[in-house]
């Protein structure tokens, strides 16, 4: 509410924006507590997206909303970059990738879901559609990434799609006016599932820090225009505004995104994606939390399914 770039880095062990990660593809040790712990945070900053959202909509539209946000973004990185010395691409064809992933990840993924949220689907709905990524990352991950998906992680994504849908399954019953923003999540899904296969495999060599300099700025470019065609630009600058922005820009654009490269280029593009099946149910724990929107027996038994298929995928 909720997304993505890679490699030779001093930042080994820290979230910075842009955490380093070593050049070549091969996994890291993963025996160091922050390692460990990658995921876990991972999935709590990934499901305050949703949330953010929720906050900072009421006082600007989604694509305007996102285009501040990534212009936020590359002012940041662009400073970090030039700081560090930091490597840009060196080619054409780098670039082109870069945007590429750019574009799937924050434009389309990122555009659906705010597009989504601001016609009414509530976070949990659309932390549900976008979270059968793992699904449909699964299915695409053989052919494209040449990667086996045993039974044992089948059946956890399976189970996990389950609990998910127990999560949020009062908030299910779509009325009319939903059906728009229903079509913007289902976008918002294709976005990330291409996004994390299309990283995985062809953008694996970048630094983290220029590469998402590369990868916001192909994303604002697409949004510019939406903007100016489909919205009047206008932003009101209220205190919760201002908080939702600085939070979606440092926690999510980020933070988040670069902990979802880091672990593609660690693991398996499937089990990855297995986390995402715990961000509905994490989303309505923190709507709860903030909003007072109950959570039944029904929810809590769909978490704790969510919570054995991750199991299941990740140790399968």
């Amino acid at each position: 509410m909720t997304e993505a770039i890679p490699s030779r880095s001093h930042l080994d062990d820290e979230t910075m924006d842009e955490p380093a990660v070593p050049e070549s593809p091969t996994p890291a040790p993963t025996s160091t507590p922050w390692i460990a712990a990658m995921p876990t945070v991972f999935v709590l900053l990934w499901s305050t997206g949703f949330i953010g959202a929720k906050l900072g909509l009421p006082y600007a539209e989604p694509f305007t909303f996102l285009l501040v946000r990534f212009g936020a973004v590359i002012a940041v990185l662009t400073v970090v970059a030039v700081a560090f010395r930091a490597p840009w691409p060196a080619t054409w064809s780098e670039i082109g990738h870069g945007a590429i992933v750019g574009v799937l990840v924050h434009a389309v993924y990122l555009g659906g879901v705010f597009a989504a949220i601001e016609r009414g689907v509530p976070p949990a709905v659309a932390a549900l559609i976008v979270g059968l990524q793992p699904l449909l990352t699964a299915a695409a991950a053989g052919p494209f990434l040449g990667e086996r998906v045993t039974g044992r992680q089948w059946l956890g994504l399976l189970i996990g799609l389950a609990g998910v849908a127990l999560v949020v399954w009062e908030k299910l019953s779509f009325r009319t006016e939903h059906l728009t923003g229903a079509v913007f999540a289902v976008a918002a899904l294709i976005g990330i599932t291409v996004g994390t296969l299309y990283q995985k495999r062809h953008v694996g060599t970048m630094d983290l820090r220029t590469g998402a300099v590369v990868q916001f700025g192909a994303a604002a470019i697409v949004m510019l225009p939406v903007a100016l065609l489909f919205e009047t630009m206008t932003i009101a600058w209220t205190g919760e505004f201002v908080f939702a922005l600085g939070w979606l820009v440092i926690v999510l654009s980020l933070g988040a995104i670069t902990l979802l490269y880091i672990m593609i280029r660690r693991g398996a593009a499937a089990k990855v994606a297995s986390l995402f099946y715990l961000v509905p149910p994490v989303t309505a724990v923190f709507a709860f939390l903030l909003f007072g929107e109950t959570l039944g027996l029904l929810a809590l038994f769909g978490m704790a399914l969510a919570a054995v298929a991750v199991a299941l995928v990740t140790r399968g």
